[in-house]
């Protein structure tokens, strides 16, 4: 079984989007946060290619009524975003993982089932993002779990050369770079693109 896994945390008004927020305020931030949610959830929650889970920060907000029916949820757990997509990694039923995050509007289903076709000959699958992150991390976890993100420097340029360099023996396939929305002008960009 293929499983996709949305890291999320609640959309409530000031816990999201919060470096956005400076810039837009907290209200419009925390709308566009809201609309890519939803929407990677409507195109790629019901796919039959894989089971969707939403790995909900923080951990108490897994009970509140704010997440679709028909989608598994986990707890991210504690620690930087290296450690708690890794315990998605270790925890989560056999078969092969790939984590997309919720600052990327538009993924198609066809990214998706691509990194998991990928996993068939590769150990791992990556998704650039132009500032020096990635959209998309997966693993095959077969014959084991791999540890990818010791020493990785988040929210920054560096973030996607660590993780690479930590999976320096790894067969490794690349997807397309896509675009993020974190900072104004990304913003800006993403609704002239038609929010």
């Amino acid at each position: 079984m293929n499983h996709l896994v949305i890291m999320a945390k609640a959309p409530k008004a000031g816990s999201v989007k919060t470096r956005l927020a400076g810039s837009i305020g907290v209200a419009e931030a925390t709308r566009t946060y809201r609309t890519i949610l939803n929407s990677t959830l409507r195109r790629l929650g019901r796919d039959p290619r894989w089971r969707t889970w939403i790995a909900v920060a923080p951990d108490t907000a897994i009970a509140q009524r704010v997440w679709p029916r028909g989608v598994c949820l986990t707890p991210q757990g504690s620690g930087d975003l290296g450690m708690r997509m890794q315990r998605v990694f270790d925890q989560l039923p056999g078969g092969p993982v790939v984590i997309i995050g919720t600052d990327i509007p538009d993924i198609p289903a066809a990214s998706v089932a691509h990194a998991f076709g990928a996993l068939g000959s590769y150990d791992c699958v990556i998704g650039p993002a132009p500032d020096g992150g990635y959209w998309l991390i997966g693993q095959r976890r077969r014959p084991r779990v791999l540890n990818i993100f010791e020493d990785v420097r988040w929210s920054g340029p560096h973030a996607r050369a660590d993780t690479l360099s930590n999976m320096a023996r790894q067969n490794v396939a690349t997807l397309e770079e896509r675009d993020d929305v974190d900072t104004v002008s990304d913003y800006l960009a993403w609704r002239r693109n038609g929010l």
